[in-house]
């Protein structure tokens, strides 16, 4: 399907083929009653390029596909940073209450301590994603494009990993006197926002970073990447390294994806043993 998207075909027929796209169309703003318009029609009477609004289109309809550099290098990087941020506002106005909706109601029957602990994880897990999104807002979404960016696979792996874990706890260990029937709406919730944020992910990933160009011609660490560096090999995180240092959690990303570009190394046993082997570290 994903080489079948061009500009000239009739945007309802677009939606029809793939009614999973309705939530691109809703976050990009497009209202319906298109009739015969075209993709590249509706696009322009919405200020957006149709290229840009297809390659987002095939990130979403097409498991298999990632934007290749060309495809990256025509794109319009605005679209793709405003639809992002629309979807944050999607993701906190709408699944997360939804989902909140039905969890509520899930466990209604069940005793309250269960109910505490249950709710408890939902809406501490809910304010780390609110503050995930308010950091990308501030401190990716304005650097795109530019050397400054910092998106890298660490940021977004504890959203996917609380998202599984309640995900468990309903399947797996949910009391039975809990509402059965909430608990599947649950559980469609969570696989529905799962999918999303993963084609979420992959655009930031892709798309966002697809400008920054191929790998550094000059390899050589700095001295503050080899600082941190040791510290990454230390097993610190992100935010002990900005304490330790006195540096912003926002560089401490920027010098760990230089330091994975100009190694070719993305894992902490990795760029552990990178450090014993050039001395940077003792065992």
């Amino acid at each position: 399907m994903a080489s079948e998207l061009v500009p000239t075909m009739k945007m309802a027929e677009l939606l029809d083929r793939d009614p999973s796209l309705l939530g691109v169309f809703t976050r990009m703003g497009f209202t319906f009653g298109y009739g015969d318009a075209t993709v590249e029609e509706v696009c322009k009477a919405a200020d957006t390029d149709p290229e840009t609004f297809l390659l987002i289109c095939r990130v979403y309809s097409q498991d298999s596909y990632r934007p290749s550099r060309e495809d990256l290098d025509k794109a319009d990087l605005s679209v793709i940073v405003k639809y992002l941020s629309l979807s944050h506002t999607h993701y906190m106005d709408v699944a997360m209450k939804d989902l909140a909706a039905s969890l509520g109601r899930m466990i209604v029957p069940c005793v309250d301590e269960t109910q505490r602990v249950i709710w408890k994880f939902f809406t501490d897990f809910k304010e780390e994603l609110r503050k995930h999104f308010a950091s990308e807002e501030e401190f990716v979404f304005p650097y795109v494009g530019t050397p400054e960016a910092g998106i890298s696979e660490e940021d977004h792996s504890g959203v996917e990993e609380t998202l599984e874990d309640l995900k468990s706890l309903v399947m797996n260990h949910l009391p039975a006197e809990a509402d059965q029937r909430e608990a599947y709406k649950v559980l469609s919730a969570i696989n529905s926002l799962q999918d999303d944020i993963r084609k979420h992910i992959l655009l930031e990933e892709t798309a966002l970073e697809g400008r920054r160009g191929d790998k550094p011609e000059d390899n050589t660490l700095t001295a503050r990447e080899k600082e941190i560096l040791v510290c990454v090999a230390k097993g610190m995180i992100n935010k002990e390294i900005a304490d330790q240092l006195n540096i912003s959690i926002h560089t401490v990303i920027t010098h760990r994806k230089n330091i994975t570009q100009k190694t070719g190394i993305k894992t902490v046993a990795g760029l552990t043993v990178y450090a014993l082997l050039n001395n940077l570290l003792t065992m």
